[in-house]
């Protein structure tokens, strides 16, 4: 990734700031760039080598040629240097048009006292009229506005980064990532294009790590919604903000959430790769619970291909690295992983094997009812993922009424969250509910679940 502003990109920092480039950008007329960078003296050789393109699609381009496809524009974005937001693409196209609007003097001019008129109009027709959808603000507000970005930053717009993460964050383990996506996508809108102001060094690298970890939550609550692709692009973009911020522990963490995209779409093989990757980086990272986590969620990969030995091996050093390491150090986007995660970690592991041997619910059960005594309300998410599980280890060892009674709790938490990956996750609770079809509660919860997989 090439950064705005660097010192060893061709292309000045200044160059993007001009006024006719800026507008160039927006209107994501590429062949106007091309012109512009020509003006000031990048060679096509030069922008073929940082897009990726031939000499001779630059020269079609200059002559012209539109560039319309999402995935070439983003690579021109990223090759030159230039800061996605600034063409639209800050993140993805079903949601760079909704969260980045025009800069403030892209607006029309008016007359300040017309557009108070305007707006007091508005705000009345609100307040007292009887159809409030009806009313259209384009008559004084012509477009939404960015807010201004600051010449220069410090430490504390860093931490005002890190702080809204935090409290995104908690947002989606409390009601899922449909409830939050939106207002993290928004955050990167701004995030990023604080790139772009002038800084100390010191302060740019606590900026990529304060990035990076938003742009994995980001992948995280995209992914919970079930946009796999975005979320893809997301944990990409995560992992090279992680890696301009030189923090071994974040970019694992970056790591193993991939691979948990994997395992949701039952690609344990690729999962793996993710995690072995990750494994590297919290190794670098010298964190203990970095490293427990990466074990851990191996394990379970080795699980879904049921092979209980691997898995036995892996559960053992996730609890030994785990019993070393310092849970008041660790940084939020891990901190996740304590005692009860551990639990919960073992019952997930142990209802995977169940599934080709039923003894292993024995040693599930018990460990999904110590995590669910760990959660409050703040974990939902992870509650509701842990009745599933409990549930279907129940009806597994044949106490179907309790299942049963498990399971509605289940379905119940489910239709409260604005998480796809909670109501994919019901799937094995419906296939043993269905396969008690003899038992009527069995088979309204079963109809249940598939009702929510309907609406």
């Amino acid at each position: 990734m090439n950064v705005i502003g660097s010192q060893d990109h061709p292309v000045p920092f200044e160059a993007w700031e001009e006024p006719e480039m800026r507008r160039a950008l927006a209107a994501r007329d590429i062949s106007s760039v091309y012109k512009l960078l020509r003006r000031v003296g990048i060679s096509q050789r030069q922008i073929a080598a940082l897009t990726g393109q031939s000499q001779s699609e630059v020269s079609e381009i200059l002559k012209g040629r539109q560039v319309m496809a999402y995935d070439v524009l983003a690579r021109v974005s990223d090759g030159l240097g230039v800061n996605r937001g600034y063409m639209g693409l800050a993140y993805d196209e079903g949601t760079a048009t909704s969260v980045v609007g025009q800069p403030d003097g892209a607006l029309a001019e008016e007359d300040e006292s017309v557009k108070r008129r305007k707006f007091i109009t508005n705000t009345a027709a609100v307040m007292f009229g009887s159809s409030v959808l009806d009313t259209d603000p384009s008559e004084w507000l012509s477009s939404l506005p960015q807010t201004p970005v600051p010449d220069r930053i410090g430490m504390t717009d860093v931490k005002q980064v890190e702080a809204s993460t935090k409290v995104l964050r908690a947002l989606d383990y409390q009601y899922g990532g449909g409830a939050c996506r939106d207002a993290v996508v928004a955050q990167l809108s701004w995030g990023q294009r604080l790139i772009s102001a002038t800084t100390t060094e010191v302060t740019r690298k606590n900026l990529f790590r304060a990035l990076a970890d938003l742009q994995n939550l980001a992948g995280w609550t995209t992914f919970d919604v079930g946009m796999l692709d975005s979320s893809r692009n997301h944990f990409a973009r995560a992992i090279e903000f992680a890696k301009l911020s030189g923090d071994d522990g974040l970019m694992s963490n970056v790591l193993y959430r991939m691979g948990r995209v994997y395992l949701h779409h039952n690609e344990p093989n690729e999962a793996l790769k993710m995690f072995q990757f990750g494994q590297i980086a919290a190794q670098n990272s010298g964190s203990e619970l970095a490293v427990a986590v990466l074990c851990a969620n191996e394990a379970w990969a080795y699980a879904m291909m049921n092979d209980p030995i691997q898995t036995q091996k892996l559960i053992g050093r996730a609890r030994d690295e785990f019993s070393r390491a310092n849970l008041d150090e660790a940084p939020d986007w891990v901190r996740f992983f304590n005692e009860t995660d551990m639990q919960a970690t073992i019952g997930t592991v142990h209802t995977e094997l169940s599934a080709w041997d039923v003894k292993h619910s024995a040693i599930a059960i018990p460990a999904i009812s110590n995590a669910l005594a760990g959660y409050n309300d703040a974990m939902a998410r992870s509650k509701a993922f842990n009745l599933t599980m409990l549930a279907t280890n129940h009806m597994r060892e044949g106490d179907v009424d309790h299942g049963v009674r498990i399971g509605r709790d289940a379905l119940t938490l489910a239709r409260t969250l604005k998480s796809v990956r909670v109501v994919d996750r019901l799937e094995p609770l419906q296939i043993e509910a269905a396969r008690r079809g003899a038992n009527s509660d069995a088979r309204d919860l079963s109809a249940g679940i598939q009702r929510l997989w309907a609406s």
